[in-house]
């Protein structure tokens, strides 16, 4: 369903269980940043009802899975840590194109957004069927189906205001090629993308 190049090999979630109190402060953080995405994309595209609607519900879904981190992160007594850097999804950004129309910022955005979704699905999945602490498990199949959806809402929201669907998935092979090569370099820390 998700068309990803590589899976994340299973090996990761040992690097994960070696320091679960940074996988969920990145994990928490990853969270906020996609709520603050899609509100930044309703900023500039306020005009666009079904798109504020749809990004407004991922944006309250985004802030309630940071706070469901938190609170896991609050019952094992641990610490959210201050906001970490993402070097993948920055990695991403630099794919974005810097030129053309506002509409085709959009749809590069919204595809662009469709891409970290579906990394993070892949690594909740890889998670969920991996990691040995049994509440972690359920609580990553659960956000993996929430992953799925939003991702399939990025890519609905951009073919629906692409000028053609046939460049919209020119385009979002490109991100799929792209993310194929760039996803070789991780997969080496205890964070999300990492």
């Amino acid at each position: 369903m998700l068309g990803l190049k590589l899976a994340t090999d299973p090996r990761w979630v040992t690097i994960v269980e070696s320091n679960i109190e940074e996988i969920l402060t990145d994990h928490a953080w990853c969270e906020q940043k996609a709520a603050t995405n899609a509100i930044t994309m309703i900023t500039y595209n306020s005009e666009l009802e079904d798109l504020v609607t749809e990004l407004l519900e991922i944006a309250r879904e985004e802030v309630e899975h940071f706070q469901m981190v938190h609170n896991i992160i609050k019952e094992r007594g641990l610490t959210l840590g201050r906001e970490r850097k993402d070097n993948y999804v920055n990695e991403l950004f630099k794919f974005l194109k810097k030129d053309g129309s506002r509409n085709d910022a959009l749809i590069d955005r919204l595809l662009f957004s469709a891409m970290i979704e579906a990394r993070s699905c892949e690594r909740f999945k890889t998670l969920s069927e991996n990691i040995t602490d049994e509440k972690l498990a359920t609580f990553y199949r659960d956000l993996m189906i929430s992953e799925a959806g939003h991702y399939t809402t990025f890519l609905t929201l951009a073919r629906k205001y692409g000028k053609d669907k046939v460049t919209v998935d020119s385009r979002w092979k490109e991100w799929i090629e792209y993310e194929g090569i760039l996803i070789t370099n991780y997969g080496k820390q205890e964070t999300i993308h990492g």
